[in-house]
């Protein structure tokens, strides 16, 4: 009788956690994940005309909800009044929306550009300045790992940031820590951080 009740009763503990998980993702605004193996970035890499960070992002909510993404810029340990770039879109007319969403910087012969992208949506490209120097180190960190991120109304969410050094080198910052990122932006020479965040519409 006590093994019959246990069967019972992990059965359903087992069940509950299962409707709890589906009702948790059905329920999320959001989510997003690194698109490592995005084919846009890999023909723009093997082209050798720039860099694209690409995500899977998934919207939820679309027709109830505002999102903004933007580029925040930093040099040498100060942050630029504005963003290098910037997106803002919402009230869809569908209840869900998906697709890419990422960074991009394009090399052209005397400048390079900023792009910024999300599903169904692109921003102007921006103008970035050009380093010349061969002493300048660069490099492109994710701040989210390769499972999806659920992503919680009114919060922002650090994506990744690019960066170039001041010297002949360039460390690893943990992107999840706020202190680290901090130190970081004090250390390198150029930061651009990409970052989101989701809003309701007021009814």
């Amino acid at each position: 009788m006590r093994k019959n009740h246990f069967t019972f009763s992990l059965l359903l503990i087992l069940s509950l956690m299962i409707i709890s998980g589906c009702t948790n993702s059905k329920d999320s605004i959001a989510t997003i994940s690194v698109n490592s193996d995005s084919e846009h970035a890999n023909t723009l890499k093997k082209l050798n005309l720039g860099e694209l960070y690409d995500f899977d992002f998934k919207l939820n909510k679309a027709d109830k909800t505002w999102v903004t993404v933007w580029i925040e810029s930093y040099k040498d340990g100060k942050q630029e009044p504005q963003p290098i770039t910037e997106l803002s879109y919402g009230k869809s007319p569908n209840k869900v929306e998906e697709g890419n969403l990422g960074f991009g910087i394009i090399n052209t012969d005397d400048s390079r550009l900023g792009i910024l992208y999300a599903p169904n949506i692109t921003a102007t490209p921006q103008k970035i300045d050009k380093v010349h120097s061969v002493d300048v180190f660069s490099g492109w960190d994710y701040a989210i790992g390769e499972e999806k991120l659920e992503l919680k109304l009114g919060e922002t969410y650090l994506l990744g940031a690019y960066r170039e050094s001041k010297g002949n080198s360039i460390r690893t910052y943990n992107l999840q820590d706020e202190n680290e990122v901090k130190k970081m932006i004090k250390d390198d020479r150029i930061i651009f951080l990409l970052k989101i965040k989701i809003k309701e519409l007021n009814e």
